[in-house]
């Protein structure tokens, strides 16, 4: 858990990291989330309780997001803790990679999510498995076409791989898929870094972008600029 979340959508936000995702990506910097097996369990009224003692904090714009691993892996028990958050004028939002649209999920999606943060891997098949391991990434446009229908508050985020995702080609194939889209509000771009080295080290799991470099400030505008004529708003975290 993260009392003070900065980056995790709108104003100040209490951010939960659940366990368990179905994704491991090579740049993933919360590995230790990734296996479904170990976390902490915790009651709805606890996680409730955490989050009232933040809400003078979150003023008009903060709230409370679940990121992970894949939240959306816990669907069906999210529901009762965002109904209860809402019962209490707190607001939600989602950070998932848009693999699970299952009925649990879409009422969660569409009853009790304020906002949906929408990780968006790579624009092609192939890049996508060996970012990922999995294949089908068909299955987070379907998400994101989802969200649109649904008419709710959406953002996109976007890792900036030198190389790997900062091809032009790459921007400007996102920004014609989504360039119609009415419900996006920004797009973030996440400059790839490697904070989360030590934590596959930990696990004893090869980091396997060792070699990758950090982005320059130049290729950062570059990117910025390219998704600017798609996007609403453009924000580099």
């Amino acid at each position: 858990m993260e009392s003070f979340g900065t980056h995790d959508g709108p104003g100040i936000r209490f951010v939960i990291f659940l366990q368990g995702c179905k994704l491991k990506c090579l740049y993933c910097h919360n590995p230790d989330t990734i296996e479904t097996s170990g976390g902490t369990e915790y009651e709805v009224e606890e996680l409730v309780k955490m989050a009232k003692r933040m809400k003078p904090y979150f003023r008009a714009n903060g709230g409370v997001t679940v990121s992970g691993g894949e939240p959306l892996l816990q669907s069906k028990e999210l529901i009762p803790f965002f109904k209860r958050l809402k019962e209490e004028g707190i607001h939600t939002n989602i950070d998932t990679n848009g693999r699970i649209l299952n009925n649990s999920a879409k009422e969660l999606l569409d009853e009790y999510a304020d906002l949906v943060m929408l990780d968006i891997k790579h624009m092609t098949e192939d890049g996508y498995e060996a970012l990922t391991g999995m294949r089908n990434k068909e299955t987070t446009f379907n998400f994101a076409a989802y969200r649109e229908a649904s008419g709710k508050k959406m953002w996109l985020r976007y890792v900036l791989i030198p190389g790997i995702t900062n091809k032009p080609e790459l921007l400007h194939a996102m920004g014609e898929h989504f360039k119609e889209y009415k419900t996006i509000e920004k797009i973030e771009i996440q400059p790839y870094h490697k904070l989360g080295v030590h934590k596959w080290e930990a696990l004893g799991w090869e980091y396997q972008l060792k070699d990758a470099r950090e982005n320059t400030q130049e290729e950062i505008e570059e990117a910025a600029a390219i998704l600017s004529k798609y996007f609403k708003e453009v924000k580099i975290n």
